[in-house]
């Protein structure tokens, strides 16, 4: 670590930033309207920050309201040049930003620093949208009549994150809502609240000094103070959730009974398919880097792996084999050379023992790892990468769930068709893959019937995670059916309106009515 990254982004100077010292020996969590927070890796308390409540929130709302009357004025290129600032503020605070995602959350540093680099991608991306925008011109079947559609911004728009991505997630949102016209108020997790404030704090500051103070809003509270309330006012037409499944329809639910927009980025239960003809040690390169990557904490992380059975022997071996050298190299994520840091909490780490348990009563068979790890005697959150076979019915019903770990469960099939059965067999659909050489599998996995992966991502020769910002990001079914990032995803952040003009004068119709 280069250096103290707290003090370097000037978190010690906030307000709402509590001291460790000052915190009475207080553990992890909420307390006394103070969420504590740690380095998952040691257990060592970062800080502590004070939580907004609603009245905050009510205060962050109308403030976003005015400063977005103003905003959506400003021309959309000219929105465009505030984000270009942005992002370069961001490649200036890249390194301490990302050294402390991993020093919170507990990624790796390399995966810290290319969180940041994905928000500065996603800025370069929104600066080049703010000149397009564009709305589609139809043909009008009444003379002297034009007839087109354009895109205008909705308003202050209400972001939910989670601690997994405390960066790059609400740059996705945040970065396309500003060159849309749109203001944020965003509620992060409050297990990397020093990630949100010195994020904020760093678009804040930019488009304050250029004249735009107000366009982005952070609230920290809980989800009874905060979350609830924020997620069920009517001033927010849109509210953008990345979380669990279950958070998923309580927002749900409470966006559509006020008849507001909601974008929801969910769970994901993915899966790997390697054919008997695929490229064995490109699809183990990317099945590991996949299944251990974040310590299993990505929501496209490779959870399931089906293995043709002509070599599934052979390349369960080779998969234990480089599980062992990865296990050699768990630790500080900060520290040069760790590929694995720890989960997030001790929470985590019992779900993670949970599924292990049920697997094992499920008839699974633990091929390597299962049990907690305690790297060079570090007293973090660690759990050793896990590859849980499954029995030979391939019935393993704790492999239907997502859990935030890194667990691999291994399954065999005949035929492709039971293998697309079996992948399309879960809840979620957010993230797929299969390694082949053959035309007709591939295009099986991505047939343009709908026949093949039912999820938002189907790569083929690559694996399940690392998504880049030019294709639109989310999936199917349980994961909620939101778009984030590249493609038309700025669509959900602006609504449309179909114009009719009527330059020839005369009192026409549609559909050959008559009124006279």
């Amino acid at each position: 670590m280069s250096s103290d990254p707290i003090r370097a982004l000037g978190l010690t100077d906030d307000p709402r930033f509590v001291a460790p010292e000052k915190l009475g020996g207080k553990s992890a969590g909420v307390h006394d309207g103070v969420a504590i927070t740690e380095n998952p890796a040691t257990g060592e308390v970062l800080g502590g920050v004070r939580l907004d409540g609603s009245a905050a929130l009510d205060r962050a709302i109308n403030e976003s309201i005015e400063a977005f009357k103003k905003w959506r004025e400003v021309p959309a290129p000219a929105r465009g040049q505030v984000v270009r600032a942005i992002g370069e503020e961001f490649r200036r605070v890249k390194e301490p930003l990302g050294e402390l995602v991993s020093l919170e959350m507990g990624k790796i540093r390399a995966e810290g620093l290319g969180e940041v680099q994905e928000t500065i991608d996603i800025a370069d991306y929104a600066v080049g949208l703010s000149r397009q925008l564009p709305g589609q011109v139809f043909p009008s079947e009444r003379a002297g009549h034009r007839m087109f559609e354009q895109w205008l911004p909705i308003g202050p728009v209400g972001v939910i994150t989670a601690f997994n991505f405390p960066n790059a997630v609400w740059g996705w949102n945040a970065m396309l809502a500003a060159v849309c016209g749109d203001t944020t108020i965003w509620k992060p997790s409050l297990l990397t609240p020093l990630v949100a404030m010195a994020t904020n704090a760093a678009a804040e500051r930019v488009a304050a000094k250029m004249g735009h103070a107000g366009v982005f809003k952070l609230v920290i509270g809980t989800d009874d103070a905060v979350g609830k309330p924020m997620v069920a006012d009517r001033r927010l037409p849109l509210i953008s959730a990345t979380g669990s499944c279950r958070m998923g329809r309580a927002v749900g639910q409470a966006v559509a009974a006020r008849l507001g927009r909601s974008l929801l980025e969910l769970g994901g239960n993915n899966a790997v398919i390697v054919h008997s003809d695929a490229d064995q040690e490109l699809a183990l390169r990317s099945t590991v880097f996949g299944a251990v990557g974040t310590a299993g904490q990505r929501c496209t992380t490779t959870r399931r792996l089906l293995l043709h059975e002509s070599i599934a022997e052979k390349f369960t071996e080779r998969l234990v084999a480089a599980y062992k050298q990865v296990a050699t190299r768990i630790g500080d994520p900060l520290k040069e050379g760790t590929l694995i840091g720890p989960l997030a909490n001790a929470a985590a780490v019992e779900q993670f023992l949970a599924a292990v348990k049920a697997a094992k009563a499920q008839g699974g068979e633990v091929l390597f790892g299962g049990e907690r790890a305690a790297p060079n005697g570090l007293k973090g959150h660690f759990v050793q990468p896990t590859i849980i076979r499954a029995p030979r019915s391939n019935k393993l019903p704790i492999a239907m769930e997502e859990t935030f770990a890194p667990i691999l469960y291994v399954f065999t099939y005949k035929d492709l068709d039971e293998a697309m059965a079996m992948h399309n067999g879960v809840d979620q659909g957010l993230s797929s893959a299969i390694f082949t050489e053959s035309i007709r599998a591939s295009e099986r996995f991505l047939s343009p019937t709908g026949s093949g992966s039912d999820c938002g991502i189907a790569n083929v020769n690559a694996g399940t995670s690392g998504a880049e910002i030019g294709g639109a990001f989310g999936g199917e079914k349980d994961t909620g059916g939101g778009r984030e990032s590249g493609s038309d995803s700025w669509k959900a952040y602006m609504r449309r309106q179909t114009t009719t003009i009527n330059f020839g004068g005369k009192f026409e119709l549609a559909q050959g009515i008559r009124f006279e």
